[in-house]
């Protein structure tokens, strides 16, 4: 089958492809394909739909500052209106054209002899110019390795691939962690199952919760006088972006802001021995605060019990504990998380040496800005090692990357150049830089462990400083940065 050759090539249809597709769109560019695995938009807030899923980000600050919405229901976004409102985007950008659904990249290497990337697909091959992964590290669901996992019978189900066609009435569950998702759903299925045990490895910080319905008048403001919800936006961006002073600058401040955090716990949850068992062991802030309101009063229902240990094996009708305890149970939900600092679309991505990126940061992944990495000639990501947040919207991020991204094809334009690539000194420097900010955050020094760190224990993830200085050093094109280099295309006839 002959190759199809594009300009640029965008892999995933979330937030992030669809930001870079716009910006590509607005520059003049129309050489470009979006090409999503699934069968529709979204990425994360396509696939999650387990019930009560629900951004913890508000929904004026988790949305394109290009796109507000003035229609959101409720303060903190539901899924299926955050994919609704992405769907909008899609067609609103004049994106639909470009997009391949149904598509799943399974490999894609860099090729000398004609410059270009080589992909290889479910749906037949593509070379590109310039390759972007935007498939973001919310993608591959994390099962933990635990003995016995292929010998239990019963129905198995990670949350961020919800089987609505599984009754679970009357049945007995095992849900596995304690994290943005569980918070979630454990309140939700409580009671309707017959017995739920929630498995804690360690208890994590929940706040009050302050979400609310937004009213007919208020999205009617919103509609007549778009500023007013711009001015909401920025409110909320501030307040979010406040908590950067605790948690990357000074984290003895996330101390203070423990107190009131600990009272919602006491007024909650009124038994000593659950509430010692709920209450963390680390610093607020080292892992992500959860906001609920539900999630105490469920663990007190006749139908929860809170087994506050790691799962240590898995039987054919059981579960069992770190505490040595065996729990019958039909279901077991894993609410595990992701591959994020080991995502499994790294091995697919072969630079110029040959050799996969993840082989190539050996257990810590870096990137140059979250976007580019040395030996990866015309090879982006969106929301790469580094630029993921512990406290605030995570499309602000995307968003500076977008431009960056523009820029950098642009440069590559204008030079005539074949090839765009981060030098190794700006790349060694920055996440030097990185390292060093990181040393005295909240997530280095609060006590914690988390998905935050990698195989060797760098946190890969989080960005340590001011969001605002990111999106500054993102958008403000460094060429310097770069070197463009021109090599020879060999035609056709020539490979």
């Amino acid at each position: 089958m002959t190759a199809r050759n594009i300009d640029v090539l965008i892999i995933g249809s979330g937030f992030s492809g669809i930001a870079l597709g716009r910006a590509l769109r607005l520059s003049g560019r129309t050489d470009f394909v979006i090409l999503e695995r699934e069968p529709d938009v979204g990425g994360v807030w396509r696939s999650n739909t387990y019930p009560g899923c629900t951004c913890d980000v508000p929904s004026h600050l988790y949305s394109f500052s290009f796109a507000p919405n003035p229609d959101w229901s409720s303060t903190y976004s539901p899924q299926p209106e955050i994919q609704d409102y992405l769907r909008r985007c899609v067609d609103r950008f004049a994106l639909r054209p470009h997009l391949r659904a149904n598509v799943e990249v399974t490999a894609a290497r860099w090729v000398d002899g004609d410059q270009r990337w080589h992909v290889s697909t479910s749906q037949g091959e593509w070379t590109a110019s310039v390759l972007v992964s935007a498939v973001g590290p919310l993608t591959e669901p994390k099962f933990p390795d635990v003995p016995g996992i292929d010998r239990f019978a019963g129905k198995i189900m990670h949350s961020a691939r919800w089987d609505h066609s599984y009754n679970l009435a009357g049945k007995r569950v095992a849900s596995i962690g304690t994290g943005a998702s569980a918070i979630q759903y454990v309140p939700e299925i409580a009671d309707e199952v017959g017995r739920l045990f929630v498995f804690q490895r360690s208890a994590p910080w929940i706040t009050p919760h302050d979400k609310r319905p937004i009213t007919d008048a208020e999205r009617h403001a919103f509609r007549s006088r778009p500023i007013r919800q711009k001015i909401q936006r920025a409110k909320v961006y501030a307040a979010k972006e406040a908590f950067v002073l605790g948690m990357a600058k000074r984290p003895r401040l996330m101390r203070m802001l423990e107190g009131p955090v600990r009272r919602h716990m006491e007024r909650q949850v009124g038994d000593p021995a659950l509430r010692k068992a709920v209450t963390p062991d680390f610093t607020l802030g080292c892992k992500r605060i959860l906001p609920s309101n539900t999630w105490y009063p469920a663990l007190q229902k006749p139908s929860v019990e809170l087994v506050p240990h790691a799962l240590a094996e898995l039987r054919e009708h059981s579960v069992v504990g770190a505490d040595g305890i065996e729990r019958e149970v039909d279901t077991i939900i894993f609410g595990t998380g992701y591959h994020v600092t080991d995502m499994p679309f790294a091995d697919k991505v072969h630079g110029r040496a040959g050799t996969p990126l993840n082989d190539v940061w050996a257990g810590s992944p870096r990137a140059y800005l979250g976007v580019s990495v040395p030996g990866f000639p015309n090879y982006f990501m969106l929301l790469g090692p580094n630029s993921g947040l512990g406290h605030s919207s995570m499309v602000y991020m995307i968003e500076a990357q977008a431009e960056h991204v523009k820029n950098a094809i642009s440069a590559l334009d204008r030079s005539g150049a074949t090839t765009i690539e981060v030098t190794q000194q700006v790349y060694d420097a920055y996440n030097a830089d990185i390292d060093r900010r990181m040393a005295t955050t909240v997530w280095e020094v609060g006590g914690c462990r988390t998905f935050y760190q990698d195989a060797n224990g760098r946190n890969a993830t989080i960005y340590p400083d001011w969001t605002f200085r990111y999106r500054r050093q993102a958008v403000r094109w460094r060429a310097d940065a770069y070197r463009l280099t021109t090599g020879r295309r060999q035609s056709a006839d020539a490979r």
